[in-house]
């Protein structure tokens, strides 16, 4: 892809995103919407690969359904309300459709199927743009609309995101495969707080953002798409495997990295909501994505025999992306000390 046409589609993704978060109307929330789709499609095909282009065939359908099911919530709840104001969601069937259709724009189960086939097609930094920034403005209707939504609905679409994004992880050899399904499993844990606090969900939702894009920079720089190939770092790039092995403890929610902050809140909110049992069985459902951070992080750090591997260094990544890599690790795995200070904000 060309210079222009790659500065073309940020920019649009940019606006998108920034005409959907700062809107109060719903068609302005949409149109940012649209707009953030037809920008990411050309970053998903750009390789030309008949696998790009059915990730990006899926994705286009099941985002247009979304924004489809988005655009006939906000009329549904004009004709029985007369207000188009995203914050004045009050209708038991716009919010119950709106919900769905948010659910389908990030993933949630049962709306989950497209999601790890359109990463796995897409390269390494178009799926942390659609594990990332892509996620956003959705989430962030939902915060604006959480009063409206139905807790109970919410709570069982996130249970069961935590249980599956951990199952189908399990037996994945695929890199980008097995960050999708992390990132459903994260979702489960933005989804069941979001009407008791939405603060937690978006802080949730920055720290996994950060943890993610450290992650999949750090692959993007080994160019390593699956778990043989990611066997063969320690020895060429020990710096960089140390780097991913703490960023991925700090995604997988070990204390006392930043990863442990959010989940940490969110139980503790939980609590105070009379729902110990669906955080203790959220908390007993995050281990199964436990094993699945293990084994990458064990993968990163392996050293295999020296029949096996060129011994060679391969240390080709720029002195920027590396700076950046610095810190986003340094953030991502040193933030758990501020969390006495953010528990007495949220």
């Amino acid at each position: 892809m060309n210079p222009p046409a790659k500065l073309i589609f940020t920019i649009s993704l940019l606006l998108g995103t920034t005409i959907t978060i700062s809107s109060n109307h719903w068609i302005m929330a949409w149109a940012g919407l649209e707009i953030n789709t037809l920008a990411i499609l050309p970053m998903i095909s750009k390789s030309h690969h008949p696998r790009a282009i059915e990730a990006a065939t899926k994705y286009f359908l099941t985002q247009a359904t979304a924004s489809a099911l988005v655009l006939f919530s906000s009329m549904t709840n004009a004709w029985y309300t007369g207000q188009w104001d995203i914050t004045q969601l009050t209708h038991p069937t716009s919010c119950l459709i709106l919900t769905s259709a948010i659910a389908m724009k990030l993933g949630l189960v049962p709306f989950h199927f497209w999601f790890p086939e359109v990463l796995q097609g897409s390269p390494l930094i178009t799926g942390l743009l659609l594990s990332t920034m892509m996620k956003f403005p959705p989430i962030t209707l939902l915060f604006m609309t959480s009063p409206s939504l139905n807790s109970t609905l919410l709570t069982c679409m996130a249970l069961l995101s935590t249980a599956l994004g951990g199952w189908m992880g399990l037996n994945q050899t695929q890199i980008r495969k097995i960050l999708a399904f992390s990132s459903i499993s994260h979702l489960g844990w933005m989804a069941i707080i979001i009407t008791y606090n939405p603060k937690l969900t978006l802080l949730n939702f920055y720290l996994y953002a950060l943890m993610t894009a450290t992650v999949f920079l750090a692959l993007n720089s080994i160019k390593a798409s699956k778990l043989s190939t990611l066997m063969t770092t320690w020895t060429k790039i020990p710096p960089l495997s140390a780097t991913l092995l703490l960023a991925l403890l700090s995604l997988a929610g070990l204390p006392p990295l930043t990863g442990f902050l959010p989940k940490w809140l969110i139980i503790q909110e939980l609590t105070k909501q009379n729902m110990a049992v669906a955080a203790t069985t959220i908390s007993l459902l995050s281990l199964l994505s436990l094993f699945f951070y293990l084994r990458l992080a064990y993968c990163a750090t392996i050293t295999l025999p020296p029949h096996t591997i060129n011994h060679t260094k391969q240390w080709h990544t720029n002195k920027p992306i590396s700076t950046l890599i610095a810190i986003l690790t340094t953030t991502s795995t040193m933030l758990l000390p501020i969390s006495p200070l953010l528990s007495s904000i949220m």
